[in-house]
């Protein structure tokens, strides 16, 4: 069971405010604000070099903690700014052609959608949407029937940033790897609230990001990808940290997944994602998914039972994600309202998700996100006030 008090102790900022945006930007535990304070300090004594130089191993060991995370080796692991850098460092550097075609998922993150749009018309490629099935998952049978030799990349976003849902990652890679085609899984909302392994998945690359669920700085991200394809692939950009100028005209790129990191990045910050991992795991997995699990289900049963509350989340099995609208309220309005009562919630509106809103004619929602350190006295002061909000 996991362990709420000391849960709460490490994160002060829940103390004055119901806090419901942990897949917008989390509240980082009070180990990580320390880690990533504690080197900004020692730079300003010794300068960012020194201070890097000094803390080595510690940097080698966040990618080390990332792998025992997913599954993976720490030489698959690159360290990134961002999910969204992660997802498109691996993107470009899959080659393609005319008349390739690349999958995306229907409820897409806007960033990878405009990415894979803008290399289709670059290289004359197709972009086309995975078929889904009633629940609004991706329909694997169906997705079966449209793949063909042609197919070089599926995009599979594992919980998708506008509700609940939760696609069936591994069913859809088994049906994109029978013709050959390489599978990028989006974990950018899933890494740190739902158990995600790379063995168990069997994708060929994994996105995500420090900010939410993992609770680090803003900033960091990784990328992983499956060993036998990193030095099959060159990403887009390469600089003297990614690959070695070796004569007047040549170079070598990394052999592992270093070839996808940037030499600048911000050292305090990474550290401080190490140590957003490290705290997870030592929460445990098991325990963090199950406890944002009853907080995500108690969020949506007590959402329905109030009249004109709608809650909008897909799917059969759920992420820590809870989409709700209210009759008569604007989202963003009702957001605003929920802030004046020290409730933390966010809006996801219809450019962040096009095809998916779209299809479902949504404009906007209410995105309501639960982490293991709120209590259930939040919850409840959270479903309260849009009760008496829905009756004024």
């Amino acid at each position: 069971m996991l362990d709420l008090q000391r849960a709460r102790r490490d994160t002060p900022g829940c103390f004055d405010r119901v806090f419901l945006d942990s897949a917008g930007s989390s509240l980082p535990p009070t180990p990580v604000l320390e880690t990533t304070v504690a080197h900004l300090r020692r730079e300003a004594e010794v300068g960012g070099y020194v201070a890097a130089a000094e803390r080595a191993g510690d940097l080698a060991a966040v990618k080390t903690s990332i792998a025992r995370l997913i599954g993976a080796e720490a030489s698959s692991i690159a360290l990134v700014e961002s999910a969204t850098r992660a997802w498109a460092s691996f993107f470009y550097s899959v080659p393609l052609g005319e008349g390739d075609r690349i999958l995306l998922t229907r409820s897409e993150y806007a960033s990878n959608a405009v990415s894979a749009l803008q290399r289709a018309r670059a290289t004359g490629a197709t972009v086309e949407t995975m078929p889904t099935d009633a629940l609004g998952r991706i329909d694997v049978d169906a997705l079966g029937r449209t793949l063909d030799e042609r197919v070089k990349l599926v995009s599979v976003v594992h919980a998708p940033t506008n509700g609940g849902l939760v696609n069936p990652v591994r069913e859809v890679a088994d049906a994109a790897h029978e013709v050959g085609a390489l599978v990028l899984l989006d974990a950018c909302q899933s890494v740190g609230q739902l158990p995600v392994s790379v063995p168990e998945f069997d994708v060929d690359a994994l996105s995500a990001t420090g900010r939410k669920w993992l609770r680090g700085p803003r900033g960091t991200g990784f990328l992983y990808v499956r060993p036998r394809l990193i030095t099959e692939l060159e990403p887009a950009v390469l600089d003297l940290h990614s690959a070695q100028w070796t004569a007047p005209d040549e170079y070598r790129v990394a052999d592992d997944a270093t070839r996808f990191e940037l030499w600048e990045t911000n050292v305090a910050a990474r550290l401080g994602l190490g140590a957003a991992v490290d705290y997870l795991l030592d929460f445990g997995v098991d325990a963090v998914t199950e406890a944002v699990a009853y907080r995500a289900e108690h969020l949506r049963d007590g959402l329905g039972r109030i009249p004109g509350v709608a809650v909008r989340d897909l799917g059969k099995e759920h992420s820590g994600i809870v989409s709700f609208t209210v009759d008569g309220w604007d989202p963003a309005h009702l957001r605003e309202a929920l802030a004046a009562e020290a409730i933390t919630v966010t809006v996801s509106g219809r450019g962040s998700t096009l095809l998916e809103m779209s299809a479902r004619r949504l404009e906007s929602v209410v995105r309501a996100s639960p982490h293991y350190f709120v209590s259930p006295a939040d919850v409840d002061r959270f479903l309260a006030a849009v009760r008496s909000l829905t009756r004024s």
